[in-house]
């Protein structure tokens, strides 16, 4: 093992410091690295191969854990506190990376004597190695070895223990023992705020709400349950709101054996429900040997409003926006202005406004509720910015108004405050894919949703979470794997369009028959003719294919959607429409697509702006402005395959194949591609995605 820490190299040391920077932002990766010295990301990779033999991801993460260890030999911060001064996201993820790096987890530092560096100790073995070709240490040697033989059998078995018995909690629906249904939403309240606790814990894999509503009725056992949802602790709670006071009771149940490890019977003053709620989360926590940070038990222990009649109204209004139908959205509304009446600083109920408000707007293609959600997001934050809600509410702010680059600094405090909720990081891998492209953090987001979301067996939101893998690791080259994840998307929602049609194209990557795909995308555009998503892609195909007639049939169907809707969309193929109507002879109508384009191109902010413009200067004839374009869409990274996989497939890209520069430019493109392709590989082996 290299020691980074007290290396020789002056490179090295130069980006080892950058990398102590930066130590406890997880999401400091490759690029960023490269960034920071000047260098683009294939010097730099082969930069550090030719020092060390290893990758730059490698490199980074071997630093962080080096850190570790010495934060480790301390002894004053706990291997969950340790884990995020280090970067990374995750303890479990932490614990696997330090046991492989050193043989042993974190939590066996404090049954061993901690002296040297691990490179010196690393570097006393070999020593050791040497002398023991004397016979005098063979004796030493081979009850060593024994030792070491013993004491891996009985790790491994402990591992395995624990890993069986992983902290994963399910909350199932609570049971309102009162003979008023009208208690019904305190009740589920209740369960909500505990499981919201839940999640603030990192250490604790949660099943969603969503998934534990499924199972208010089910007559299953608790080991059939937990075998269904991989879950390996159950909280059952029951109780009753009789006036000003609660009574409820919670059990913790062991799923595989069906055990009760705890049982509890609270009997608080409705004044104290947030007492309650917080040490329920904390007794769980604890029977199951779940780490609470100081941070996370702060915000498990916070109070949201003293007034408990806007209390009992926020509570009635999350229980209406639950109804996945979104029809309760607009009650739910007036439920949380009536809770602000009762309390005008109630941060949380501010927040749910807001989010309301971009949901009612979210398939709207003329968002009414803009300037009520800023208002209503800005409230919350200005009265409290360290609550999950506020920051979830400027979130989806910057979302409504497409500011991407504010949105992901958003999140990223969201995931800070919530670590175990897929959606953020689907919210995430979304702005990387198409708004704000990077190939690399796309995959990773779309990797950490599937790690927090493995659990949850609500098939809808499952299979957007594997079709978000599979994407990704589309965009990154990876066709086998993304397939593998595809079957899955489509296994768990069979009417999930967008897992059809992506599949299709992992298919072409595979075999390369674009024909076939265009019959496989006809047939899905069949299944339903109102998809505007699935129309432009028969229409690109048919493109690509040089079927205008057919490809003009499709650009019609979708230029009449996008007009009676009035929908901003798809711009992107202004080109091909105008180049369409072109080449059949409609010159006079593609001029103002290609206008459209062209504006288009100007405004694009993207890594794809030179490749946009190349495109546009190729359609219209000036081929040197075409290739000076493409050229300089060749010093970008982390784009994604698809433009690898269409370049020499693109008949406008093609009109500039006999220029002297066009080949060696395009076989740039794709190098780069696959450099960091391989470069990905380590992430993937290390997730377990990949087999080494």
């Amino acid at each position: 093992m290299i020691d980074y820490l007290n290396n020789k190299s002056p490179f090295l040391q130069k980006i080892v410091a950058i990398i102590q920077d930066n130590l406890d932002d997880e999401h400091f990766g490759v690029t960023e690295l490269a960034k920071a010295v000047f260098m683009s990301r294939s010097n730099l990779l082969r930069k550090v191969k030719q020092e060390t033999g290893e990758s730059v991801s490698i490199l980074i993460r071997n630093v962080r854990l080096q850190n570790a260890y010495q934060l480790l030999k301390e002894n004053e911060l706990t291997v969950s506190e340790i884990s995020f001064k280090v970067g990374f996201g995750s303890t479990s993820y932490f614990t696997k990376c330090f046991r492989e790096l050193y043989g042993h987890t974190p939590g066996d530092l404090s049954k061993i004597r901690i002296g040297n560096d691990p490179s010196e100790e690393i570097s006393s073995i070999a020593d050791k190695k040497a002398w023991s070709k004397k016979h005098i240490l063979i004796g030493i040697v081979v009850a060593l070895t024994i030792t070491t033989a013993v004491f891996l059998i009985l790790y491994k078995k402990d591992y395995k223990t624990a890993e069986r018995l992983r902290k994963s909690v399910a909350v199932l629906p609570f049971i309102n023992d009162s003979g008023d249904s009208s208690n019904v939403y305190f009740m589920n309240g209740l369960m909500e705020a505990i499981l919201d606790n839940f999640q603030k814990i990192e250490d604790l894999k949660v099943t969603s709400r969503t998934t534990s509503e499924k199972y208010r009725n089910n007559l299953k056992s608790i080991p059939e349950l937990s075998k269904e949802l991989n879950v390996n602790y159950f909280v059952e709670g029951s109780g009753q709101k009789i006036g000003n006071e609660i009574v409820l009771t919670i059990q913790l149940i062991e799923g595989p054996s069906d055990k009760h490890l705890w049982s509890k019977r609270y009997k608080r003053e409705l004044k104290d429900v947030f007492e309650l709620q917080a040490d329920v989360a904390k007794s769980i926590a604890s029977e199951i040997d779940a780490v609470i940070t100081p941070k996370e038990q702060e915000r498990i222990e916070k109070i949201p409003t003293n007034n408990l009649v806007a209390y009992d109204y926020y509570l009635k209004g999350l229980t209406l926006i639950n109804d996945e139908s979104g029809i309760g959205l607009e009650e739910g509304v007036s439920q949380f202005k009536k809770a602000i009446q009762e309390d005008s600083q109630f941060a949380n109920a501010y927040a749910y406004v807001a989010i309301c408000y971009y949901y009612l707007d979210v398939f709207q293609a003329k968002k009414q509720f803009t300037e009520e959600l800023k208002n209503y997001a800005d409230k919350a934050m200005l009265l409290d910015p360290d609550i999950g809600e506020s920051l979830i509410a400027r979130s989806l702010y910057f979302m409504q108004i497409q500011d991407y680059d504010q949105a992901v600094k958003s999140f990223e405090e969201v995931l800070d405050y919530y670590p175990n909720i897929a959606w953020i990081h689907n919210f995430l891998s979304d702005i990387y894919a198409y708004m704000l492209p990077n190939t690399e953090k796309y995959l990773l987001h779309a990797l950490q949703g599937i790690e927090v979301a493995v659990s949850d067996k609500d098939s809808v939101s499952a299979s957007i979470s594997y079709l978000h893998l599979s994407n990704a690791l589309t965009q990154s080259g990876f066709l086998t794997e993304a397939d593998k994840y595809i079957r899955k998307s489509k296994a768990l929602n069979p009417q999930n369009h967008y897992s059809k049609y992506l599949h299709e194209y992992i298919k072409l990557g595979q075999h390369k028959d674009l024909k076939k795909t265009k019959a496989a995308l006809i047939k899905i555009f069949g299944q339903d003719t109102t998809k505007i998503d699935v129309i432009q892609e028969v229409a690109k195909v048919c493109y690509t294919l040089k079927a205008y007639n057919e490809a003009w049939l499709y650009y019609e169907k979708l230029i009449s959607i996008k007009s009676a809707l009035q929908l901003d969309i798809y711009q992107s193929e202004d080109i091909k429409i105008a180049f369409v109507l072109e080449q059949l002879g409609r010159e006079e109508e593609a001029k103002p697509y290609y206008q459209s384009y062209f504006d288009f191109a100007k405004n694009d902010q993207s890594i794809y702006k030179d490749l946009i413009l190349s495109s546009y200067y190729a359609a219209v004839g000036d081929i040197e402005k075409g290739i000076k374009h493409l050229k300089a869409f060749s010093e970008q990274e982390n784009y994604q395959y698809w433009f690898v996989l269409f370049l020499l497939e693109d008949p406008i890209l093609l009109k500039m194949k006999d220029h002297p520069d066009f080949k060696s430019t395009t076989q740039k493109i794709q190098s780069k591609f696959w450099e960091a392709h391989e470069d990905m590989k380590t992430i993937l082996v290390e997730r377990d995605i990949l087999e080494q």
